[in-house]
Order: structure tokens, then C-alpha cells, then sequence
């Protein structure tokens, strides 16, 4: 436990990560919660319900309380963030935490105080939101507070953050709801038109990260998928190539592409010389995509490359690291008032 620390938090769609000022980040866990139905009572959170998935009696629903990289169900989201933030600094409710928590850039207003407010009833007494292109980019080490372009394409489980960043700001964004769990839809699509073959998202999930592909591989790789028979409606196991999975991501992965290019055509001309120097950062689990680093070079001649650190942890480090600044910022300030 880590009592009284103030805490960033990276609340995914996919995963949530937790950093805690001083320790770095010792949460990660899914974004799921199991509840009762008969009585609305949460039965498990996090890794322990994702395995839930799918595998649930009637009256248990495993849920994933948000959706496109906002909330979908208020009630649900405070539960599981009041259990992360108790297993992570305890129940002693006198020693609140300061929290940041990052969103995505185009969220609205009404989006950004549900975010705010569900952060406060689970525990928070003071709650600073980020967006996460800007915290992507303090957890990849960039000095964002420099007058220099550098372009931040942070792709997590529900959306796709592109963003221009210089003195600290946004100087051109877009936010696209095409990420991991779309990339895993599609698969789920293509396995049924393409193979009568019905297919969960865990199994597209393993295919994405085992065999999914943005760009042609050097050499083929297969995979041997189990699923439900649409025609005959009994189980069976076909194999699968990479080929297939890069036909049936290449429509997300042309809309990931033509966003970025969007934001480039509205870049200042000064800033995209940054960039074509610098090049492309990409960050998040979904940019992980085997491949995506080359589609994105090869289509807008400035290239890509992951964050240093793990880039999935990249948006939580930032979350934490601005926390931090802010804690040493009103430490400064009652100095100066004394």
C-alpha cells in the first residue's frame, strides 16, 4: 500500500494503469468488472473478471464499463476505479490522494466531468485530467515545453489519438474511435464472412497480437483458430495466416493513416519540418501492431518509431510525471506563501 500518494492514472478501454509518485507504475490490470445481476454486487474486477468474459451464467455479466475511450457506465467505472485506487494506496479515506487522469483529446466537456467526477466518488480529493497525447508525450521523455513540433500518435483500446504538440499545448489534434477493440472486431468479421467461423474476442485479440499484421511480412506465419461452425454449428479448428489478418485490418489501419496525414496537411510549416526530422512517435498497446511503424512510414515519408520505454506504459508514466510536477508546484507555493 501506498498511503496518502497522489497517483496518475491511465483509464483504458482496454487496461488500466496505475503510477504512484515515487514507486512508478504497480497497477495493470483490464478494465472489466464482473457484477451480479440479481443483486448489482461486483464479484470481480480487473484480471479476475477478463477471464470471465464470455463465460458467464445468467445472472453474472462481465462488463467493460467504457467503450471508445469514455464511459459508458457511470456507476460501474467508480466501482472499479475505487477498487483500484483502495488496492493501490488503502482505505484510509483521511489520507485522499491527489489523482490525475488522462482522456482522450476530443472528449467533450460532459465526457470530461464524468471522467471527473467518477474519479472523485471513488476516493480523489483532488482530481487534475490530461489529455493523453500531451501525457503520451511526457512518458516518452519528449520536453513538450520546447517551441518544437513533435507529432504524438498514441493508439489504445478505444481510440486513436493524433496529435501536434509544441509549448506545452495541442497545436493540431484528432481522435479517431478506431483502435485494439476495432482491430479485434474486425477479425471477428472476417472470420465469418471470410471462414463461416464464429470466434470470440479473445480469440481475435490472441490472433491480433500472434499473427496481425499492418504490412507485409517477410515471411508468412499461421495459427491454428478454434471457433463455432456458422453451417454446421459444431466446433472446428482451421488455420489461419497473417496475410488474412492484415486483409481484414487493412481497413482500420487505412483510417489510423489517412488521420495522421489529416493532421499533417493543418500542421504549421515550421512545426512539420520538426517532424519530418524528428520523426513519428507512436505509443499505446494498439500501436503495437506488427507492421503499423512501416504502413505509417511508407505512406507519409517520415518515420515512424516506438516510444524508448514500453510504449503501453507510456501514457501512464506521463499521467504520474504530471501529478508530480503539480505536487512540486503547490510545494513551491506554500513556501512562497510562508
Amino acid at each position: 500500500m501506498f498511503f496518502g500518494s497522489d497517483i496518475g492514472i491511465d483509464l483504458g478501454t482496454a487496461t488500466v494503469l496505475v503510477y504512484v509518485k515515487g514507486y512508478g507504475i504497480v497497477l495493470k490490470e483490464p478494465s472489466v468488472v464482473a457484477i451480479d445481476k440479481n443483486d448489482n454486487s461486483v464479484l470481480a474486477v480487473g484480471e479476475e473478471a477478463r477471464r470471465m468474459l464470455g463465460r458467464t451464467p445468467g445472472n453474472i455479466v462481465a462488463i467493460r464499463p467504457l467503450r471508445d475511450g469514455v464511459i459508458s457506465d457511470y456507476a460501474v467505472t467508480e466501482k472499479m476505479l475505487k477498487y483500484f485506487i483502495e488496492k493501490t494506496v488503502g482505505k484510509r479515506f483521511f489520507l485522499r490522494p491527489r489523482i490525475a487522469v488522462c482522456v482522450p483529446s476530443k472528449v467533450t466537456g460532459v465526457e470530461k466531468r464524468a471522467v471527473e467526477d467518477a474519479t472523485r466518488e471513488a476516493g480523489a480529493r483532488e482530481v487534475y485530467i490530461i489529455e493523453e497525447p500531451i501525457a503520451a508525450a511526457i512518458g516518452a521523455g519528449i520536453d513538450i515545453s520546447r517551441a518544437s513540433g513533435s507529432m504524438v500518435v498514441d493508439i489504445g483500446g478505444g481510440t486513436c489519438d493524433v496529435a501536434v504538440i509544441s509549448l506545452g499545448g495541442n497545436v493540431v489534434s484528432d481522435s479517431l474511435k478506431m483502435a485494439g477493440d476495432k482491430f479485434d472486431e474486425a477479425i471477428v468479421r472476417y472470420m465469418r464472412s471470410a471462414h463461416q467461423l464464429l470466434i470470440g474476442e479473445r480469440t481475435a485479440e490472441q490472433m491480433k497480437i500472434s499473427i496481425g499484421t499492418a504490412f507485409p511480412r517477410e515471411e508468412d506465419v499461421c495459427m491454428d483458430v478454434k471457433g463455432r461452425d456458422l453451417l454446421a454449428g459444431l466446433p472446428k479448428t482451421i488455420t489461419v495466416s497473417s496475410g488474412e489478418i492484415m486483409e481484414a485490418l487493412s481497413e482500420c489501419t487505412s483510417q489510423i493513416v489517412d488521420t495522421i496525414k489529416n493532421v499533417l496537411e493543418q500542421t504549421p510549416p515550421e512545426l512539420a519540418a520538426d517532424i519530418s526530422d524528428k520523426g513519428i512517435l507512436l505509443t499505446g498497446g494498439g500501436a503495437m501492431l506488427y507492421g503499423l511503424d512501416k504502413l505509417i512510414t511508407k505512406a507519409t515519408g517520415i518515420k515512424a518509431m516506438y516510444a524508448a520505454e514500453d510504449p503501453v506504459s507510456c501514457v501512464a508514466i506521463g499521467t504520474g510525471k504530471y501529478i508530480e510536477f503539480q505536487s512540486e508546484k503547490r510545494s513551491k507555493k506554500r513556501w512562497r506563501l510562508w
